[in-house]
């Protein structure tokens, strides 16, 4: 009787193993979000339009995880600081208006 510990048969050679799962890549980054571009350039024409699509734009760069939340944040900024200095004329050209008229000439 032969013990089979004393002469071993010698092994297959082994391949190394492969992880089953695939190599991890890093994501593409997604483009630039187009309605943060265009609230971009219309926040310095129309601000009320640039402030809407913003906003818009912001909800859809959160929901997608496009890039351009700095173009959408800035274009809600200008907005809002257009507006505002808009508001803030057309108080002054009241203003001016009403001294001017109190002041006018009276001819009696």
């Amino acid at each position: 009787m032969s013990d089979p510990n004393l002469n071993p048969q010698p092994l297959p050679p082994q391949q190394p193993q492969q992880p089953q799962y695939g190599a991890y890549q890093q994501p593409q980054p997604a483009g630039y979000n187009t309605m943060s571009i265009v609230a971009f350039i219309l926040a310095f024409f129309v601000s009320i339009v640039g402030i809407i699509l913003g906003f818009v734009a912001l909800s859809q760069i959160k929901r997608t995880g496009e890039q351009g939340r700095g173009l959408a944040l800035a274009a809600v900024i200008i907005g809002f600081v257009e507006v505002a200095i808009g508001i803030l004329v057309t108080i002054f050209v009241l203003i001016a208006i009403g001294i001017a008229a109190s002041q006018g000439h009276t001819t009696y």
